[in-house]
């Protein structure tokens, strides 16, 4: 008996026996339902923060130099009372960063926590809620800012303290629907500024928007704010590759401006958003160990309902097992016929799976901020679970079909 009538004869009675199939099956497909949109969703997550989270928290090809550590969650009582006897970082930091770092594309300062939140006021409209930033110049270049209109921060207004502002897209939108924001004159803290620019959309990051914002010469914004416990300086280098070298390089610079003997610990810290991507890499780790153990449990049940419909089809085709057999069909091919309508079954829900699971994964995409990409590899990795839990759970009753006597089997109604 060749491959293909083994393949033939299998969908056929699948194909014969449609309801029961699917029924079979429904295990597998809701395991690898679940398998395909978890992962789906991990792996989308995991280029959602190291494309746009990370690089619009610091910038593309960027790093900063802090006061305090990037982290995630809270710091003990004792890490915290360490970390505020730092001193702050200061003008005169930024300079030797700056110095240290010629090829830079941009060195700049920005205010640090607690980041104030404002209200903005355009004669009689006002929009709450709005994140206030004292900058240098350079920033907006740091943070790759195209502008819709208007232009961005410059030198000028930075050593001058003017009273202008650069405001992002979404503030515009709200407060100047119909008018040109550019040239308008609004308040902050009860403080007036004129807008000198917008900055083209960013966009939202899992619903949260990077729009809502007003910057402010950063002199400017200390008057009003006062000087932030972490003042950051922020450096922007031409390439990726010239990224580590720099920081390193702007760590020896921090040393020597901090007067830090050899061997003692910094009092700062040169970070990309590596601890950003660092903690969501290891939650996902925990997520890839914990959902083999759920989908084990499915596909389990699953293979072993395959195992004794399959033994149902032989006990209600004995006869027909029998009648192959007389007329010449060795146990090997009555074998690999029942295992083959095994795999095929299981490899049929594991197909359902993978696409039920793709468009749960692009419905939770569209109807939430959770990106999810179903990437190549989970479509393999299900189709070969699939037909693994047909070889597994097949070869007993294949096997129980092979290992029967044509004699008795003649003889079953």
């Amino acid at each position: 008996m060749s491959f293909a009538d083994i393949l033939l004869t299998a969908l056929g009675q699948i194909r014969a026996n449609k309801l029961r199939s699917f029924f079979t099956t429904l295990g597998i497909i809701v395991s690898v339902t679940f398998l395909v949109a978890v992962i789906a969703i991990i792996q989308g997550m995991n280029a959602y923060v190291t494309e746009n989270i990370a690089n619009a928290l610091i910038g593309q090809n960027s790093f900063q130099v802090r006061r305090t550590p990037i982290q995630v969650g809270l710091f003990d009582d004792e890490e915290m009372r360490r970390l505020q006897r730092r001193p702050r970082i200061t003008e005169a930091d930024a300079a030797a960063v700056a110095a240290a770092l010629p090829e830079a594309a941009a060195v700049s300062r920005q205010s640090g926590w607690p980041t104030p939140i404002s209200d903005v006021i355009w004669r009689n409209r006002k929009i709450g809620d709005v994140t206030v930033f004292g900058v240098t110049a350079p920033y907006q270049i740091v943070q790759d800012y195209r502008f819709s209109s208007g232009r961005p921060l410059g030198d000028l207004d930075i050593r001058d303290k003017r009273r202008v502002a650069v405001i992002g897209a979404d503030v515009a939108e709200k407060l100047f629907e119909s008018v040109s924001a550019v040239g308008q004159e609004i308040r902050v803290q009860n403080q007036r500024f004129e807008v000198v620019g917008v900055v083209a959309k960013k966009g939202r990051v899992l619903g949260q928007s990077f729009d809502g914002f007003v910057l402010l010469p950063l002199p400017v914004f200390e008057m009003i704010y006062g000087r932030r416990l972490t003042t950051t300086i922020s450096v922007k280098m031409p390439t990726p590759d010239l990224v580590r070298p720099g920081m390193r390089r702007a760590e020896a610079a921090m040393r020597v401006a901090h007067r830090l003997r050899p061997g003692t610990e910094n009092d700062f810290n040169v970070e990309t958003t590596d601890a950003l991507v660092s903690f969501w890499q290891n939650l996902t780790r925990v997520l890839f160990a914990v959902v083999p153990a759920l989908v084990t449990i499915g596909v389990v049940v699953g293979g072993i309902v395959i195992m004794n419909i399959m033994l149902v089809a032989v006990n209600e085709r004995t006869r027909e097992i029998g009648i192959r057999k007389s007329s010449g069909a060795r146990a090997r091919d009555i074998r690999r016929q029942f295992l083959a309508e095994s795999i095929m079954l299981s490899t049929l829900g594991g197909a359902g799976g993978i696409f039920t699971g793709w468009v749960l994964a692009a419905t939770i995409s569209a109807l939430s901020p959770l990106p999810a990409r179903v990437t190549l590899w989970s479509i393999i990795a299900s189709l070969s679970l699939g037909a693994g839990v047909g070889i597994i759970f097949g070869v007993y009753p294949a096997a129980r079909a092979a290992r029967l006597d044509p004699i008795a089997a003649l003889r079953a109604e």
